[in-house]
């Protein structure tokens, strides 16, 4: 038998090491190229699990408030002449009746919120029969409690630059030991409004705001993204100035959105002299914001229902315009919900435009209606977060974590209506 492997010519032999080198070297990169994006991946969920960490365990006891149990005589006289927080001072007092000094009461009673007296305004509507009597109460504590009780702030005694004085340490301890003080879940945060106590402060306020905010920019720019789509998709003639158009439309996707906010202040506010602060301004401008991703996401939903559905509707002698509205904007319509819900998601997480209008005022009560001054779930972030209390810094990432399940919710919205109504041609 002869041996194959000298009847290869050297020229050839050459090739094929050749060739198999190169496929090495590129079955090599190959592998380097997928480590790197599974190295990508990794390093991103890294990075998003530390910022969820982050905010979560900032913000997960901002959830629980402390609260201190009192002793509260419901003295007609001061409930009468509406003296409930000196009624507040003399019950705490009474819980200690070895303090008699002026400076020692004003440290007991500052164990207290100040907007304490607003537990008792509540249990007398609630009974009013208790007027008279003595009763134990649960009262809001201050906001320096709450942080030592949630292990923030220091409670040994003698510490320099400590929030509370020895003293308060030392009641609080009583009190600790009483079963006067525990942590309840915290219905101040979603009942109330902005307040400059941290304890006082909740994030109703900018819910509702929120929420006519957003109702607002859905009744502007859905219907006029909508149109303008269908115009464009359907009935626009093909030539410079619509591609002109279409290009502009693109563009305004990409403009940042401050600039959208300069162009409400000139328009809304100074030319046409619509309230500040209010939500009707700010569902407006964030309605411009919407219109480019609506009309885009509309005009890819058109575009992808088939040509051939058009055609059988106008063989049956449908008009152009019952073919769009009967026939074309039903099947698209899944895909412009979508684009629809994702563009208010995105308008929910925005601030630069609304600080440019004024929703950065200071806004205690809840709106009732569009034209009430109100604040914004994500300017009422900013605010919190340039506030130098302490006690801000957990009901700050409290606050984002409620944005946070609100993106979340707009974008489940979006996934469940595409998986349900989506069809595939």
């Amino acid at each position: 038998m002869t041996d194959t492997s000298t009847a290869v010519p050297a020229a050839t032999r050459q090739s094929i090491d050749t060739a198999a080198a190169h496929l090495k070297r590129r079955y090599r990169a190959e592998r380097r190229f997928k480590a790197v994006g599974l190295g990508a991946i990794l390093l991103a969920m890294g990075f998003l699990v530390l910022l969820l960490w982050t905010i979560i365990s900032n913000g997960a006891s901002a959830f629980m408030q402390t609260y201190i149990r009192v002793d509260v005589t419901f003295d007609a006289a001061a409930i009468d002449g509406d003296d409930l927080p000196g009624l507040v001072k003399s019950s705490i007092q009474q819980r200690f009746p070895a303090v008699e000094s002026r400076s020692e009461k004003r440290e007991l009673a500052s164990l207290l919120s100040s907007g304490a007296d607003l537990d008792i305004r509540r249990a007398l509507a609630a009974d009013p029969s208790i007027k008279g009597t003595t009763q134990p109460l649960w009262m809001v504590a201050s906001d320096d409690v709450d942080m030592a009780m949630k292990g923030y702030v220091s409670r040994q005694p003698g510490l320099a630059g400590n929030r509370l004085t020895d003293r308060q340490i030392a009641w609080l301890a009583e009190l600790e030991a009483a079963g006067a003080v525990k942590k309840r879940f915290n219905t101040i945060l979603f009942s109330s409004g902005d307040s400059r106590e941290p304890e006082l402060a909740g994030l109703w306020g900018a819910v509702v705001g929120s929420v006519f905010s957003l109702a607002i920019t859905l009744l502007v720019s859905f219907p006029l993204g909508v149109a303008t789509a269908v115009y464009l998709e359907e009935f626009a003639p093909k030539n410079r100035w619509t591609a002109l158009i279409e290009v502009n439309i693109n563009n305004l996707a990409a403009v940042p959105s401050v600039v959208f906010g300069l162009l409400g202040l000139a328009i809304f506010l100074n030319f046409l002299g619509m309230p500040r602060s209010a939500p009707l301004v700010g569902g407006l401008v964030l309605a411009l914001i919407c219109l480019p991703t609506i009309i885009i996401a509309g005009r890819a939903a058109l575009k992808a229902v088939p040509p051939s559905i058009r055609e059988a509707a106008l063989g049956l002698g449908a008009s152009k315009q019952q073919v769009v509205t009967d026939h074309v904007l039903p099947l698209a319509m899944p895909g412009i919900m979508t684009g629809t819900i994702l563009g208010m998601a995105h308008a929910l997480g925005e601030t630069a435009p609304l600080l440019m209008i004024g929703m950065v005022a200071f806004i205690v009560d809840i709106p009732a209606t569009p034209l009430d001054p109100s604040a914004v779930l994500p300017v009422q972030v900013y605010l919190w977060a340039d506030s130098p209390e302490r006690a801000f810094v957990e009901r700050t990432s409290a606050a984002i974590l409620v944005l946070l399940v609100f993106l979340g919710a707009m974008n489940l919205a979006a996934i469940m209506l595409r998986k349900k109504f989506e069809r595939r041609w």
